[in-house]
């Protein structure tokens, strides 16, 4: 359940990978009026209950890293739930077993720290608000927070 968005699709193949980054206080949960979109107690957001969704689109709308997708055909809001299925069992996600150059990893935090130059973090900024995630982001290490300007990312996504 991982959506990838071109970078330049004029251009370039290249693609960038979009992640449900399973946020602390997930805004998608909190929107969603039929209560069909649950976090497990290890901090998982899933993807909306079936038979509770009614496919309004607020979760979409409330994301602010936009990544929960309805999905048409079943009328349902789905997105990367970690591969739950395999991570429960402590199995490594789908998509970090096959990255061929490990910019997907599942690690513990810990190791990223040590292993790698790049300061791991797990918290942005979208203006006013702060949303720390489950999932971090590798940033340059004087960097502790990456703030995104939201009307810069608008306007990158319509060009």
């Amino acid at each position: 359940m991982i959506h990838l968005d071109f970078l330049d699709r004029r251009q370039t193949t290249a693609t960038v990978p979009s992640v449900c980054m399973h946020c602390d206080d997930p805004t998608c949960a909190q929107v969603c009026p039929a209560d069909a979109i649950k976090k497990t107690e290890d901090g998982v957001v899933q993807s909306s209950l079936k038979p509770r969704c009614i496919a309004c689109s607020n979760c979409v709308l409330a994301c602010p890293f936009g990544i929960p997708k309805v999905m048409l055909g079943p009328e349902q809001m789905m997105k990367c739930d970690m591969c739950y299925d395999r991570t429960s069992a402590g199995k490594r996600p789908m998509c970090a077993t096959v990255c061929p150059s490990q910019a997907l990893a599942y690690v513990p935090a810990e190791q990223m720290r040590r292993d790698r130059r790049e300061q791991a973090t797990n918290v942005f900024q979208f203006g006013n608000q702060r949303v720390t995630t489950k999932v971090f982001m590798m940033v340059p290490p004087e960097q502790g927070v990456v703030s995104i300007d939201v009307v810069d990312y608008m306007w990158e996504q319509e060009a």
